[in-house]
């Protein structure tokens, strides 16, 4: 994983500038994100190993799955990434675009998993509270996990907060049992 995010940083930091200097930050996070899903579908995954296709063959493909309409710029980025053997790196990439895009827009994605479904108020409290400890834009995307028993667990980057009570029980235990 880390080798992957080495080598995607350059590439993702090249995309970013390239779609900041145009006003197209968000057109480009939803490109890299359609290349990253078709990328990792294990039939695609096989293309971009085989070596019976050459580089030309495989970029066509992605283009073509993509939709095929790109534009000259994102044409010439599949082509460059599949003839330096970089296709499969696109995940990465697309992680590390959205990590400069959100530094950018001075945003942050949030994932709440909650062993609840919670309401539009608790998730706008939530997200206010969460906007004035990082000073961020907070964009939430709320999962369910009912092994949770109560609470949430809030996933922001490499930080998370477990509040969930079946963190609060594991940590206890671990307490009584050391």
């Amino acid at each position: 994983m880390a080798e992957s995010s080495t080598v995607a940083r350059p590439y993702a930091k090249a995309v970013f500038l390239h779609a900041l200097e145009r006003n197209e930050l968000s057109e480009w996070s939803d490109l890299l994100a359609r290349a990253s899903a078709i990328v990792s579908h294990e039939d695609m995954e096989n293309i971009v190993v085989t070596p019976v296709l050459g580089y030309q063959e495989k970029a066509s493909i992605l283009i073509d799955l993509c939709g095929g309409k790109l534009t000259e710029e994102a044409n010439r980025f599949f082509t460059l990434l599949a003839e330096h053997k970089r296709l499969a790196v696109l995940p990465a990439i697309l992680e590390a675009y959205e990590t400069l895009k959100a530094a950018k827009e001075q945003s942050l994605d949030v994932e709440i998993t909650s062993a609840f479904k919670l309401s539009s108020e608790q998730q706008e409290k939530l997200a206010a509270k969460l906007k004035k400890v990082w000073q961020k834009e907070i964009c939430t995307q709320v999962k369910i996990d009912k092994s949770l028993i109560g609470g949430v667990i809030i996933r922001a980057g490499d930080v998370v907060i477990d509040g969930s009570v079946r963190g609060k029980l594991s940590r206890i235990a671990e307490s009584v049992n050391s």
